[in-house]
């Protein structure tokens, strides 16, 4: 993750301590619905760089359908850094560094998957993360449900292992990107916490929720949550 410091969680190695595996579970379920949208928009994505990219198993999943396109994968955590080399290749290269500060090229893609929501000046992050790209897919977290919001704790918990300083729902996520620059093209739900749960209580929450999402998906997000968003925009 990319907070813009190499202070704190992520620069510590405290980040990798509470999550040891970076997250590589939930990557090819990312990673096919990033396909999804570049195939449907018909990207031409030669280039394609991931900021915050933890242990680089989203850009390896990417690079296994997409062989002749090259990756760069950036994250201030030397720990993550470490872990990603592991999975270095001719097209596909990690950089320990802050992309912000880094002169890069103009990527055809950025990807910027589940990370905004950690940065403490998210607004700032969005704006400059902008001209480093043609187009760019976010991949955001919906953790502002009623069920949330009434219970509390699972949003501290969040804080607390994960760091999440903010918390969004699909029209706070999109009128954020919209307030920063950028023009959204297309968005789709992820089923991130239905598809994966890491316990018996998530196994036990993903039922209702996969049963009123038969129904109507906007309201099953809205209330049970185990959604995330992700969005194309330019």
């Amino acid at each position: 993750m990319d907070d813009g410091s190499e202070q704190g969680l992520y620069g510590s190695g405290e980040y990798v301590e509470r999550n040891p595996t970076y997250h590589v579970e939930d990557s090819p379920l990312k990673a096919r619905y990033i396909l999804e949208m570049v195939r449907r928009h018909r990207l031409d994505v030669r280039t394609v760089c991931e900021v915050g990219c933890g242990a680089g198993e989203i850009l390896r999943q990417l690079q296994q359908q997409l062989p002749q396109t090259e990756f760069h994968g950036y994250d201030i955590s030397p720990q993550a850094f470490a872990i990603s080399r592991e999975r270095e290749n001719e097209r596909l290269r990690f950089h320990h560094q802050d992309l912000l500060e880094t002169p890069t090229e103009v990527f055809d893609l950025l990807l910027c998957i589940d990370v905004f929501e950690h940065v403490e000046d998210y607004m700032g992050f969005l704006r400059a993360l902008r001209p480093r790209a043609r187009r760019q897919i976010f991949h955001i977290p919906l953790e502002m449900t009623a069920q949330w919001v009434l219970r509390s704790r699972p949003l501290l918990l969040g804080r607390e292992q994960v760091g999440h300083l903010h918390y969004f729902m699909k029209e706070t996520a999109l009128a954020t990107l919209g307030d920063t620059g950028y023009e959204v093209l297309d968005w789709l739900y992820t089923p991130t916490g239905i598809a994966n749960p890491r316990s018996l209580k998530a196994r036990l929450a993903a039922l209702p929720r996969k049963a009123l999402s038969l129904v109507n998906q906007d309201l099953t997000a809205r209330i049970l949550g185990g959604y995330s968003l992700l969005v194309l925009t330019k």
